[in-house]
């Protein structure tokens, strides 16, 4: 399943760039004619595929063989995901039995304090509560979690019952077996800091560490400390046109966008997120649940 990832210089573009881009190239018409509007907005973005893999990992313990951990990613609350729609989310969780859950940020859509989305943080936090109630619950922050307000997310999440891992590792033990699962905060708003998880980080045990931008993997992968990174951030690219790809990645996803890697002797995979950011269209681009089991070598 391993795919290799290939780094392209590209120039920045924005989702505002893009949509006038495809109003001057009539690129919504071809999309139109072959996805058709209605399925774009209606039918795919509802489509969650429940996506497993089977890794093993090097240092994973014997104890620990046969774990079962789930990933989703981009939650983009408040804004095309209600309560309704994580609520079935998280019932689709529950029909995985995992081990445990990670999030991998981007749970708001961050209009940089937009009240009205502050005010939908309880919602938020009701949501996720049956998950945590079941199963134990890692997290990092996004950019949009920044931008709206770092403090009041963490908070939430905390009032969610969801340990967020901000530059910090959390180790789980089984006998004398261990298993670290270790976070770095947003690396595009510069809130990541490698040196203090390093710090933090037993020497012996399977790390795996969680990081919002796929393309943070050169820099974990270079430690030689992590078997598999998780991330999100960039949609997949929400519309990926046949033989073309997506037309748009954010920036920090250019080179590991979707799926699974390997980078050096790192894993890494990215979550193609449950939720969208403007416009709210999915083409060829399913919203993802990954269920992982994890083996020993």
């Amino acid at each position: 399943m391993t795919q290799q990832g290939h780094s392209k210089s590209k120039k920045a573009i924005t989702r505002r760039d893009f949509l006038r881009l495809i109003k001057i190239l009539g690129l919504e018409t071809v999309l139109l004619a072959i996805g058709g509007g209605i399925y774009m907005r209606e039918y795919e973005p509802s489509w969650v595929d429940v996506n497993n893999i089977t890794l093993q990992l090097p240092r994973l313990a014997k104890s620990f063989s046969g774990l079962r951990m789930v990933q989703i990613s981009d939650l983009h609350f408040g804004g095309w995901m209600t309560s309704e729609s994580l609520n079935d989310i998280v019932r689709m969780i529950g029909e995985q039995s995992p081990d445990l859950v990670t999030i991998t940020g981007d749970f708001v859509m961050g209009h940089r304090r937009a009240q009205q989305e502050l005010d939908k943080l309880d919602d938020l936090a009701a949501a996720l509560k049956p998950l945590s109630e079941r199963f134990p619950v890692y997290a990092v922050l996004g950019n949009h979690d920044i931008w709206l307000s770092r403090n009041s997310v963490i908070k939430t999440l905390y009032k969610a019952g969801v340990t967020t891992l901000s530059n910090v590792s959390h180790t789980i033990k089984r006998g004398s077996d261990k298993l670290h699962i270790a976070g770095v905060d947003d690396v595009m708003e510069r809130f990541a800091r490698m040196d203090r998880v390093q710090l933090r980080l037993p020497d012996d045990g399977c790390a795996i560490l969680l990081a919002h931008e796929p393309d943070f993997a050169d820099v974990s992968a270079a430690t030689g400390r992590f078997d598999l990174q998780l991330s999100g951030h960039s949609h997949g690219g929400q519309v990926v046109l046949p033989l073309i790809g997506p037309p748009i990645l954010p920036y920090l996803a250019h080179k590991y966008p979707s799926g699974l890697y390997q980078v050096m002797d790192m894993y890494q995979f990215t979550n193609r997120g449950i939720g969208m950011t403007p416009p709210y269209v999915r083409f060829n681009c399913r919203p993802e649940i990954t269920v992982f089991t994890l083996e020993s070598a």
